[in-house]
């Protein structure tokens, strides 16, 4: 069964923390000149992003003098070195054999309070918690669209790979921001230089724009630096769930942040990832500004979430 996803509703106005843009006949634009779709609730009961992460400092701020921060640093020192072509083959290869564990989706939700993601300078709450203040917030402004309220539930469920009885991945192999390998590492990548000791940087046949890709070949024909988006997006299409391409797309590319931030790697895509990215665009408002310490009662919204799982997925997956 396949499940169609109406065209999003552009309406003229945007949220607050988000800089507009105007075209020539007057409507508003995010930047990258994407329309944002509408919101079902009204504008003083929508979720309104804050100006601060939990631990009072601008979000994605890489620069602060922290500890924590000096930990991200060095998760990315590690990351932007040991993502290769190669690498990503074998863990693609690996991690598509779905042999580690049969277990449902929920199962999986309650495994990932054992994970504490290393790379994110706004978080150090349990992931489940992530999650739900993800999905609650989304299922607020957008209550008709229930596959994105699922989608964002579990969007971050492929981090399990990082505990034992997945391989236990390193971390610089499982979180962070994502991005192509096989083609030039764009400058808008955090902590670019570190690419500089990455054995593809000097290699002629990556270090172009389009590297061994072409353009306009689709998101879907690139590979991406390995991780739980990579992970996720493959347990999810080999069990044959019925999520729309949207919620796919933003189970794969939520942590893509060098095009849905930077509006870079463009040339990559294709038309139905144009349209995709609409809704990954509308997704990252909530999944990056939703976390906070306000914890979400997991027993109440339990059951709401248990039949979008039925609806969309089998009752036990191939991990």
């Amino acid at each position: 069964m396949t499940i169609s996803v109406e065209n999003p509703i552009f309406v003229e106005k945007v949220s607050a923390f988000q800089k507009k843009s105007e075209d020539k006949t007057g409507e508003l634009k995010l930047d990258g000149g994407v329309l944002i779709p509408n919101m079902a609730t009204k504008d003083d009961e929508a979720f309104l992003a804050p100006d601060m992460n939990a631990f009072g400092r601008q979000f994605r701020d890489y620069d602060a003098e922290s500890e924590r921060q000096k930990s991200v640093q060095e998760f990315y020192r590690l990351q932007h070195i040991n993502q290769t072509v190669d690498f990503v083959t074998k863990m693609r290869a690996e991690y598509g054999k779905l042999d580690k564990k049969v277990m449902s989706i929920w199962e999986c939700c309650e495994l990932l309070n054992e994970v504490v993601d290393e790379s994110d300078p706004d978080l150090d709450e349990p992931q489940i918690q992530h999650l739900l203040q993800s999905a609650e917030a989304i299922r607020k402004d957008y209550p008709n669209e229930d596959w994105l309220h699922l989608t964002a539930l579990i969007h971050d469920l492929g981090k399990v790979i990082t505990l034992p009885q997945f391989g236990g991945l390193p971390q610089w192999a499982v979180v962070g921001d994502t991005f192509p390998v096989g083609c030039a590492f764009d400058e808008s990548n955090v902590h670019h230089m570190y690419f500089m000791k990455n054995q593809d940087f000097h290699n002629k046949a990556y270090n172009t724009k389009n590297g061994i890709y072409s353009q306009g070949c689709g998101l879907n024909n690139v590979m991406m630096s390995w991780g739980h988006d990579d992970y996720m997006y493959l347990v999810a299409k080999e069990n044959g769930s019925t999520l729309p391409s949207a919620g796919q797309f933003i189970i794969r590319y939520h942590s893509f942040y060098p095009l849905h931030t930077a509006g870079e790697y463009t040339h990559l895509m294709n038309e139905e990832d144009t349209e995709n990215l609409k809704w990954l665009h509308v997704f990252n408002k909530y999944e990056l500004y939703s976390k906070s310490k306000v914890h979400i009662d997991v027993e109440k919204v339990k059951p709401y979430y248990m039949s979008l799982i039925k609806k969309y997925f089998p009752e036990n997956l191939r991990w």
